[in-house]
């Protein structure tokens, strides 16, 4: 393509230093059209893209990478940072498996210094850098990018009033678009909004400081007395300069699409001692007019119609769609329902909810450890609050799950989304292992529903249900177009359910694997192998009495899922058998010890030996072993 005429001569992010200021401004335009081409093609994260180019210019055109250290929070923006960085001739392969990431991977580039894929992390990230430059006698500077979106999680917090109290030289840049994904929330977003939108506090600022330096000091007293009047007048006009209070210098709010002032303001920021906070204020969407008037929308696509913004892939309706849909109507029915998620309303369904129940609705920004406390207080007075998160981001809360929650045995209902394979996010996104992490907790049950309709039951009767719950479902719709399914005709039950009958082997499955299973059922069926197919809906607990009646009919069982193989579902299988002393062979499938990367869903089940044939082959492969110490024993 030759339509990027400046782009294409940036070989590295030194390039643009040589550049006039109208020459980067032309670049940013060039790079905005960059992102809109491919993205329309591939999908991506779009908004937060657009919105941080002139800043993502400003940052390589003031430090000097890879030397100083660029950490960006969660990652998602660094599609500009990885254009300028030696992979813009890659950017076609931009999420897709075996391409490059849509977040920093440090095997990837020497300019990716510190992996992120979840939110605020760059602030500790970028002072253990700082302070291991510092211990180690090296030179070099270290920037966080964080949003504003994640700066309402705890740990930005800590690390914060840890920086600030230490004196370490460090910049934290404050990406003020007033989104996450969802619209912020909270009193730090109101904080920052005061700032915003207060044009004189800049001017106020450095004059009531130039005032106060022209008066004569009559003493120590006296000079006391004039800092604290200072500080009064400060907080009078503009109220709560919290940056500077935790020990930051701070610096702004500044235009983050005018590029002279933001290298100016950079490096004057270089140049101070200790640790510096720069409010720079974005557009989510800059420059693409649909996604600047519905960045929420266009936070993250799927391929699209450049010209009129419409998502080219529309799926049936997902389990997130039904989540929103299905907890509207049990609100009706019960004024006990509560929702609550962390700055994912839209992601995980819950914008139907919140317009017809904005009392009973609570999103608490991206702070899963309070979301999870929170419905347990709510819980223990009589509410039935259900937590919407992806599985993902529901690893930050472990122990408020196991010690808020399931200690008090509390009938709080976790909503896991995303479970199992995500896709393209890859290593940090994907859902592998809430399974792990939650089954040995005591208290708690785990469901997965294998369609949309076994879900809407699972919902419902949750509100009978007086201790912790947590149901786990995919991103997509799940539909089993299965003969032998009777959901529709009685109400779901907590045991496991027969799909299909089969004489040659045990097969224990749920969710997604489960129409994935029933299709490698037809395949071997052909070849004369007869397998029975069952829906272990509920994972915890097992359903005992089934197991040990199948002991009784097979000698030969196999466990599939799309996750974590260790620790997962099949090892729960296993240890029953090994505490029953049960005469069977086990085969578990799933996925293996490792990160897996990202790609289609698609992909990585075919990549996994975890789709059909896959499956197949490898039951197959299980059961031929007996077959010939069969045949060496005669």
């Amino acid at each position: 393509m030759n339509n990027f005429p400046l782009l294409d001569s940036v070989d590295s992010p030194g390039c643009i230093k040589l550049f006039s200021f109208d020459e980067l401004s032309d670049l940013a335009g060039e790079i905005r059209q960059f992102l809109l081409f491919y993205l329309s093609k591939s999908g991506g994260h779009l908004a937060s893209n657009l919105g941080v180019v002139e800043l993502t210019l400003a940052l390589h055109y003031v430090f000097d990478s890879p030397k100083d250290k660029l950490i960006w929070d969660v990652g998602h923006q660094t599609y500009v940072h990885k254009i300028l960085t030696d992979r813009r001739e890659l950017f076609h392969s931009l999420r897709q498996y075996g391409g490059i990431s849509g977040f920093p991977k440090r095997n990837e580039s020497k300019h990716d210094c510190f992996e992120t894929g979840h939110s605020s992390t760059s602030i500790s990230a970028a002072l253990g850098i700082a302070r291991s430059r510092d211990i180690l006698g090296e030179s070099f500077k270290v920037a966080a990018i964080i949003g504003d979106g994640s700066l309402t999680g705890g740990l930005a917090f800590e690390a914060l009033n840890d920086a600030g109290h230490s004196k370490t030289d460090l910049t934290v840049i404050l990406n003020d678009n007033q989104m996450c994904i969802s619209p912020n929330v909270g009193a730090l977003a109101k904080h920052l909004s005061r700032i915003r939108t207060h044009p004189k506090y800049a001017w106020f600022k450095k004059g009531l400081g130039a005032f106060f330096n022209r008066l004569p000091v009559m003493g120590k007293f006296t000079a006391k007395v004039f800092e604290k009047l200072k500080k009064g007048l400060k907080y009078f006009i503009v109220p709560g300069v919290i940056f500077e209070e935790m020990g930051f210098r701070y610096l702004g709010p500044v235009d983050g699409h005018d590029l002279p002032n933001l290298i100016t303001i950079l490096k004057r920021s270089a140049a101070i001692k200790g640790p510096v906070l720069i409010h720079v204020i974005t557009t989510k969407g800059k420059g693409y007019e649909m996604a600047e008037s519905s960045p929420d929308i266009f936070h993250s696509v799927p391929p699209f119609t450049l010209k009129t913004g419409e998502f080219k892939a529309r799926s049936s309706l997902s389990f997130s769609q039904i989540l929103g849909e299905h907890l509207v109507e049990m609100a009706k029915r019960d004024k006990r329902v509560a929702a609550i998620t962390a700055a994912m309303t839209e992601g995980t369904g819950l914008t139907v909810f919140r317009e017809h129940f904005r009392d009973r609705f609570f999103d608490v920004g991206i702070a899963e450890q309070h979301a999870v406390t929170l419905a347990a207080g709510m819980a223990s007075h009589g509410l039935k609050p259900y937590v919407a998160v992806y599985s993902t981001f529901l690893q930050r809360a472990y122990d408020q799950i196991l010690h808020d929650v399931c200690i008090q045995s509390l009938p709080v209902t976790l909503l896991i989304d995303r479970a199992g394979i995500a896709g393209e996010d890859g290593e940090t996104h994907h859902g592998m292992f809430d399974i792990a992490f939650l089954r040995h907790i005591p208290n708690i049950t785990i469901w997965a529903p294998k369609n949309t309709d076994e879900f809407r039951q699972m919902l419902d009767a949750t509100l009978n249900m007086n201790t912790p719950v947590a149901i786990r479902y995919e991103k997509s719709s799940q539909t089993l177009d299965v003969a032998n399914t009777n959901e529709l005709e009685c109400s779901f039950e907590p045991c496991w359910e027969i799909i299909k009958e089969g004489s040659d082997c045990l097969v224990l499955t749920f969710g997604r694997m489960l129409s994935i299973s029933s299709k490698a059922a037809e395949f071997l069926d052909i070849k004369g192998t007869s397998l029975q197919i069952v829906n272990s809906r509920v994972i915890k607990p097992l359903d005992e009495q089934m197991l040990l009646d199948m002991a009784k009919r097979h000698t030969k069982w196999v466990t599939i899922e799309d996750s974590a193989v260790h620790g997962g579902f099949g090892s729960f299988v296993n240890e029953f058998v090994i505490s029953h002393n049960l005469e069977v062979s086990m085969l578990n499938i799933g996925m293996p010890d490792i990160f897996i990367p990202h790609g289609k869903v698609e992909t990585l089940l075919e990549r996994f030996s975890l789709d059909s044939n896959g499956i197949a082959l490898r039951i197959s492969s299980f059961l031929e072993g007996f077959k010939k110490k069969h045949h060496v024993g005669i």
